[in-house]
């Protein structure tokens, strides 16, 4: 394997490019706890060493790709249309739907939220963790900007609660809706267990929905 460094910035901006895009495609052919470093970097065409001359470790990649996911998710929120007239409760229910349903449709960023604490945030440096909160506050008042926007009624406390249990339900949603071959057996071999199985859109949606709705009743 030849290996040119990067000398200028627009190469070296153009080498991360790379490896992001290596391991978002990864990342549509397996979860994140099966991308190695290696496999990364074999499949970007880069020895190890030379990945790592980009990024610190394989976490600090997928944290990199975490924020870019959340900025071209936010993007989208963006282009959607408002909800237009209805009753305060008509209008959570429709941003419930909007955000449930644009999370569902990006499988990499909830993947990757689901490993944000338990993986995602290990094996960094403090500079890097830094970095990665500074992106994620950003994102988060950009999106408890956009809740406000489509639920005005909601106030800025609300709008940011409903923000943070949605992103928290999606979390914790992803991870127990998509079950091992073992427990989808389980599910298959008696109906009164494959009701227990989560379905990640319903229960998002439901969970903002109410959510939404609890906090306009405390307004």
């Amino acid at each position: 394997m030849t290996f040119q460094r990067a000398r200028t910035d627009e190469q070296r901006t153009q080498r991360r490019r790379q490896i992001l895009d290596t391991a978002a495609e990864m990342l549509t052919e397996m979860p994140v706890a099966r991308l190695s470093l290696n496999e990364l970097s074999r499949r970007a065409g880069l020895a190890k060493a030379n990945v790592l001359r980009y990024f610190e470790s394989r976490e600090a990649v997928l944290l990199d790709l975490l924020d870019a996911e959340v900025t071209d998710w936010i993007a989208e929120l963006e282009q959607a249309p408002l909800p237009g007239e209805g009753t305060p409760k008509e209008r959570g229910d429709r941003l419930a739907d909007l955000l449930a349903a644009s999370m569902a449709r990006r499988p990499v960023l909830c993947d990757l939220f689901s490993a944000q604490g338990a993986v995602l945030e290990h094996n960094i440096s403090t500079e890097v963790g830094i970095r990665h909160k500074h992106k994620a506050r950003q994102s988060f008042e950009a999106l408890t900007g956009l809740v406000r926007r489509h639920l005005p009624d909601i106030g800025a406390d609300g709008a940011a609660a409903l923000t943070e249990t949605t992103l928290l339900m999606a979390m914790s949603a992803w991870q127990c809706s998509r079950p091992s071959q073992a427990m989808l057996a389980a599910y298959a071999s008696d109906p009164a267990l494959s009701a227990m199985r989560l379905d990640f859109t319903d229960v998002l949606r439901r969970t903002t929905a109410v959510t939404a709705s609890g906090l306009l009743a405390r307004q």
